[in-house]
C-alpha cells in the first residue's frame, strides 16, 4: 500500500507568496537589474571581470 503525501498548508501559502513577490519585481522592470547583477557574479566566480 502507497502512501499519499500530503502537501502543507504553509508551503502552500509560501509558494504563492513568493509567485507574487516575483511578479510584483517583474512588474516594476527589475528583471534587466537581477540578470546583470547576476552575470557579474558569474563572471567575478569564473575570473573573467
Amino acid at each position: 500500500m502507497r502512501r499519499q503525501k500530503r502537501i502543507s498548508p504553509g508551503g502552500i501559502c509560501m509558494a504563492v507568496l513568493g509567485l507574487a513577490v516575483m511578479g510584483y519585481g517583474i512588474y516594476r522592470g527589475e528583471t534587466p537589474v537581477v540578470l546583470e547583477k547576476a552575470i557579474n557574479i558569474c563572471m567575478e566566480c569564473i575570473g573573467i571581470g
